[in-house]
């Protein structure tokens, strides 16, 4: 099976006066369709940097990615912005809701970019909110949500557009551990359902829901790991 994401070699580089500061340095990853990977590593260890580039918000200095079949390096701006609103949903730990929009209103927001109808986009809308929970709250604003309410908004607003993957940064770090488990519950779901997963968190025991987990320290890969049925991922 073709692997969905593929990067080859791939570095960061960030200049401060004439020191390099190697983020990312000569990362190689394969992730096959429909899995689940928790990316972990101590704070500066480049795992939001990676996140970034696989979720083509920034590019590499160096090496290839590639996002289900596409060398997203050599794309313009503009083809960026169309494959991240058709190919890749983003979760955030801060939720990134916009306040003075309803519960639908907010999940529709990507569908608007993807110049979905107003009917269509209110249906898939409502549908996704409903899948996750959230059918009696469509109209609620996120300050008359809670903080879990709130994640689960923006998980439907990254799974509407019916993204290849997944990306959820530190996606459990705003709320309590019984919603933890709530949320990690989703995503387990989402992932049943056929969604590839990609996992940022610096949480062992989050970390441990994945299948698979990828260590980083210093820019570079130093452990990758899958769990075997039935056990947790090695730490």
């Amino acid at each position: 099976m073709a692997p969905l994401i593929q990067l080859k070699h791939v570095t960061k580089v960030y200049q401060s006066g004439e020191e390099k500061l190697f983020a990312l340095d000569n990362i190689e990853l394969e992730v096959e369709p429909n899995a689940f990977v928790a990316v972990m590593g101590a704070s500066g260890s480049g795992k939001s940097t990676l996140m970034n580039i696989i979720g083509a918000l920034d590019r590499p200095t160096d090496g290839e990615y590639y996002l289900d079949g596409v060398a997203v390096q050599s794309l313009n701006d503009r083809r960026l912005s169309e494959l991240r609103n058709r190919k890749i949903g983003f979760v955030f730990q801060a939720f990134n809701l916009l306040p003075r929009y309803t519960a639908v209103q907010n999940v529709e927001v990507p569908l608007i970019y993807a110049g979905v109808g107003a009917r269509a986009r209110r249906k898939l809308a409502i549908e996704a909110l409903e899948k996750l929970g959230l059918g009696h709250r469509l109209k609620h604003r996120p300050t008359e949500l809670s903080g879990g309410q709130q994640q689960r908004v923006a998980i439907a607003r990254a799974i509407v557009t019916r993204p290849v993957v997944l990306l959820a940064d530190e996606p459990t770090g705003a709320v309590d551990s019984e919603t933890t488990q709530q949320i990690l519950g989703l995503i387990e779901q989402l992932h049943r359902d056929g969604m590839t997963i990609v996992l940022v968190t610096h949480e062992a025991e989050v970390g441990a829901r994945a299948h698979r987990m990828v260590r980083l320290s210093d820019g570079r890969i130093v452990s990758d790991t899958r769990k075997e049925p039935g056990r947790p991922a090695a730490e």
